[in-house]
């Protein structure tokens, strides 16, 4: 196989908005269809799912078993607190939850859709209300606490309930890209229009999965966020979870200036661009970096195929996570593409014109946002 260099800056061309519209309408894939792009985004998304595996299971036993600590100081260890665990914990030999945190926060901080339109919500702060009472009933920091800062235990609760939404739309999301690569590796799936296929599948079938979160206290149950309030997989939790983390993001510290007078942060955070399909390709491995923890996540659990391809370009190990985070990338291309596949307002074959102009203007609305994107991944290097 030949060396191909790994460009930091410009991988390819950069498709206009008119040229991604029409991809979009047409019902092409955004990515190239090559071989050794089905092979890195099954082989990243394989990587990808085992660590959404940890990520999922460690955010649900935080809603659930850190409820309302101030001090969870063991948040990171899924309770188990043996010697080796918390030694292999300080040593960094660990999967780095934080960045689970950071896209929670992001979530939680851009608040769209149908979740936090509910964490709004009267029968939310009744919810909230009532655990609050019980709560600090029972524990005498709290109840110093709650009078005097009567903001701190809701604005707690909002980030349990997004913390364990979050959890289990990773928990959807793990099992689809683990079952992505048994399908590639039975030759079930063989191009990149069937990945896109596949987890618009996958996105589809969970659509209507009911998203719930109760707590138990004291031996008394209390919903969080409740059957009746209807909320789902896809439109209440996925959407909102594109949104806030492959579209809008957060700047990270140290890359920007946070002054208001250098304006390189935008004061409305419906133009924030510094999601993951946004991120430059430069994982520094530094503090306050969350895509760097997710690259060494990753690479912990990389497939060989796909580490064999790797060594062979340019620097081989001396750039890895670099080359990760790359086809990390245009795996979430894919996964917006089939986001975006699945929701579109009408079918692609209409023949009525007045869904054919919703269609479109869908279509337009995604290629403005998605033009000043990292396009220029989505065709082979060289091209």
């Amino acid at each position: 196989m030949p060396v191909i260099p790994a460009l930091l800056t410009h991988a390819g061309g950069r498709p206009s908005v008119e040229a991604l519209e029409a991809r979009l309408l047409a019902g092409q894939t955004l990515l190239a269809d090559t071989p050794e792009h089905v092979l890195e985004v099954v082989d990243v998304l394989n990587s990808y799912g085992v660590v959404l595996d940890a990520y999922s299971k460690n955010l649900i036993f935080q809603a659930e078993r850190q409820f309302l600590n101030p001090f969870p100081v063991f948040r990171f260890l899924d309770g188990d607190l043996s010697p080796a665990k918390i030694w292999r914990h300080l040593n960094g030999d660990r999967i780095n939850f934080e960045y689970a945190e950071y896209c929670m926060k992001a979530m939680l901080w851009h608040g769209t859709g149908g979740l936090d339109a509910y964490l709004d919500s009267e029968p939310f702060a009744a919810n909230c209300t009532a655990i609050i009472r019980h709560k600090t009933g029972r524990d005498p920091l709290l109840a110093l606490l709650h009078p005097l800062f009567p903001n701190f235990l809701p604005e707690a609760i909002r980030a349990a309930a997004t913390t364990h939404a979050l959890g289990q739309f990773w928990r959807v999301m793990s099992d689809l890209f683990l079952d992505l690569a048994r399908a590639e590796a039975d030759g079930t799936v063989r191009n990149i229009a069937e990945v896109v296929a596949f987890i618009k599948a996958g996105l589809v079938n969970a659509a209507a999965n009911p998203i719930t979160y109760g707590v138990q206290l004291g031996g008394e149950r209390f919903w969080v966020l409740p059957p009746e309030a209807g909320l789902t997989f896809l439109v209440d939790v996925a959407v909102p979870y594109v949104e806030a983390v492959f579209l809008r993001g957060m700047p990270f510290l140290g890359t920007v200036s946070f002054n208001a007078q250098a304006q390189q942060i935008s004061p409305d955070q419906a133009q924030f661009a510094y999601g993951a399909l946004y991120a430059d390709p430069l994982p520094t491995m530094g503090a306050g970096i969350p895509p760097s923890l997710l690259m060494q996540d990753m690479y912990r659990h990389l497939p060989e195929r796909l580490h064999a391809l790797y060594r062979q370009r340019s620097r081989g190990e001396g750039d890895v996570r670099v080359k990760i985070c790359m086809s990390f990338q245009k795996s979430m291309f894919c996964v917006t593409n089939a986001a975006i596949d699945g929701t579109f307002p009408h079918a692609l074959g209409t023949a009525v014109p007045a869904e054919q102009a919703a269609n479109r203007a869908y279509a337009r609305a995604w290629a403005e946002r998605l033009a000043v994107a990292r396009t220029d991944c989505l065709d082979p290097f060289g091209s």
